[in-house]
């Protein structure tokens, strides 16, 4: 008898298949299926967080490759950061010269006006300040919002022990009354009536 590895990759059905699950019998859409689809059943989700009913079985070399993708996209992120503040510091940085050239012209009103810059710059500092944790905070929410619980959730599991050993004895049951089904509809299966005389 041919059985199946303890290897199940968890799967969604469309709402209108939904069906009892194994263990709460409850409706779900979650479906546990071997990879050669020799066995299958529905089971909750919350089930699958149970390491009593099934653990997962995380793939190392996905897992590095998912963290290599982020660790660049973060570093890309931060470079362009760095550009847009390097190019508004420039351009601060001109604006207060071409200030500075107008101001050599009137030194007297030059005291007032260093004042109301400074004051100027003071708040405009705080409030750039502030725009940057805005963003890196609305950065920081989108990119958890982007982390979408389904991308998280491992996709293959393997069964309890005693779990798969009762999936095997299901599946050998099942065979075995179809088997019995086939003899019974055979009609070489029962005995004839004997002919001759006792």
């Amino acid at each position: 008898m041919n059985f199946f590895a303890n290897v199940y990759t968890h799967r969604k059905v469309a709402e209108g298949s939904a069906k009892g699950c194994e263990i709460c019998f409850k409706p779900t859409t979650s479906v546990l299926i071997t990879p050669e689809n020799k066995d299958f059943f529905y089971i909750c989700p919350n089930h699958l967080k149970d390491r009593g009913f099934a653990t997962p079985i995380v793939d190392k070399a996905a897992e590095e490759a998912k963290k290599k993708k982020a660790a660049e996209e973060k570093e890309a992120k931060i470079k362009e950061e760095m550009e847009r503040v390097k190019k508004e510091y420039d351009e601060r940085q001109k604006k207060k010269k071409d200030k500075k050239d107008k101001k050599d012209d009137d030194k007297d009103k030059d005291k007032d006006e260093n004042d109301k810059d400074k004051d100027k710059d003071k708040k405009d500092k705080k409030n750039d300040e502030k725009e940057k944790d805005k963003d890196s905070k609305d950065e920081e929410d989108k990119d958890e919002k982007d982390k979408t619980p389904e991308n998280d959730e491992p996709r293959v599991f393997a069964l309890n022990k005693h779990i798969y050993l009762q999936r095997i004895e299901k599946k050998k049951q099942a065979e075995i009354a179809k088997r019995n089904r086939e003899r019974l509809a055979n009609p070489g299966f029962f005995p004839s009536v004997p002919k001759g005389l006792p």
